[in-house]
């Protein structure tokens, strides 16, 4: 899987394990990182705990729970039980997390009316075939493709996961990562760990960082590279943006891997979606829900499920809906 936003710690980032006092007359917290590939980046884990031996056992457990996940979600794996079931349409037994990761995505398509949908994989496929072959799509293969996409063919069952139509195809790119943040997250709270900054594609951050403060990130600017659109505070919350930037069809970036499945092309307005919510994986959703949105449409996706938004568009103009840290106006 490709990463598809670029974001930076601006405060807290640990580079050795470090020994700090969370407040006066407590106990010192021993602080620990982890570093790995996974969903074609490098993912990272920092956390404390006030038990250097607990505190490993957690961060060896959430190692082990982000290299599974990439493992049953990784498009480029052929042996992956995503590639299975795209290349066979049906997954016996499949794992309860990819289970219960793609019941969550259909619920996300279902209240966004299709604005995000794991079945687009074809259109992704199609795209990239033809910058293979230096060239967009024309209308007609865009249209076969569309044919092949869309939620409600996906087919969840305990014991069987199938794909309605021939030819179709799941991507998670659009939320594994947030998933991932989740649990992970989630693994290290029932080791006791109270502070910890995961980064799995997407955010997710608890407590504070071995200063003392809330954990702060940068968001990328998506056009100038070594640069930043604004700083946020997470506050326990989890953050996720997409971007245009990373794999562009077009040099001018009209066209790129951010596909609305409902037209078949690349929404044409943000150039960049930040969410701020409580679930990674609902903010990864929903990022992909806001650029369907456009400008039009972005407060209302906020305000309908209870996040905050931050777009840049294709200008380089920074909008923000109420609830977004530092929100001006």
């Amino acid at each position: 899987m490709r990463r598809h936003q670029f974001l930076r710690c601006a405060l807290g980032t640990l580079l050795a394990p470090a020994v700090a006092r969370a407040a006066a007359g407590a106990e010192p917290l021993h602080w620990d990182t982890r570093s790995l590939l996974g969903f074609g980046t490098t993912l990272s884990l920092q956390a404390a705990h006030a038990d250097p031996e607990r505190l490993r056992e957690a961060l060896d457990g959430a190692v082990a729970l982000l290299q599974g996940l990439h493992g049953q979600m990784n498009l480029f794996d052929p042996d992956s039980a995503l590639s299975r079931l795209n290349r066979e349409g049906r997954l016996a037994h499949p794992p309860a997390e990819l289970l219960g990761l793609l019941r969550r995505a259909q619920a996300i398509s279902a209240r966004s009316g299709g604005s995000f949908d794991v079945t687009v994989q074809p259109l992704w496929a199609l795209y990239d075939r033809c910058r293979q072959a230096g060239r967009l799509p024309t209308a007609a293969e865009r249209e076969a493709a569309r044919a092949r996409v869309g939620w409600q063919g996906l087919q969840l069952a305990t014991n069987e996961i199938r794909l309605a139509r021939p030819g179709m195809g799941v991507t998670l790119n659009g939320i594994a990562q947030g998933h991932a943040a989740d649990l992970t997250a989630q693994l290290l709270r029932r080791h006791g760990v109270a502070h910890a900054l995961v980064d799995a594609g997407e955010w997710a951050a608890q407590g504070r960082n071995a200063q003392g403060q809330p954990w702060t990130l940068a968001v990328a600017d998506p056009r100038q590279a070594d640069a930043w659109v604004d700083r946020v505070g997470l506050q326990g919350a989890c953050l996720a943006t997409s971007a245009d930037n990373p794999s562009c069809f077009t040099p001018d970036f009209r066209h790129h891997h951010i596909l609305d499945p409902r037209s078949g092309d690349s929404p044409p307005a943000f150039a960049e979606v930040s969410v701020l919510a409580h679930e990674g994986a609902l903010a990864d959703a929903l990022t992909k829900v806001v650029f369907m949105a456009g400008p039009q449409g972005a407060a209302a996706v906020a305000r309908a499920w209870g996040v905050a938004v931050m777009t840049v568009d294709k200008t380089g103009q920074r909008w923000a809906s109420p609830g977004w840290p530092g929100r001006r106006g």
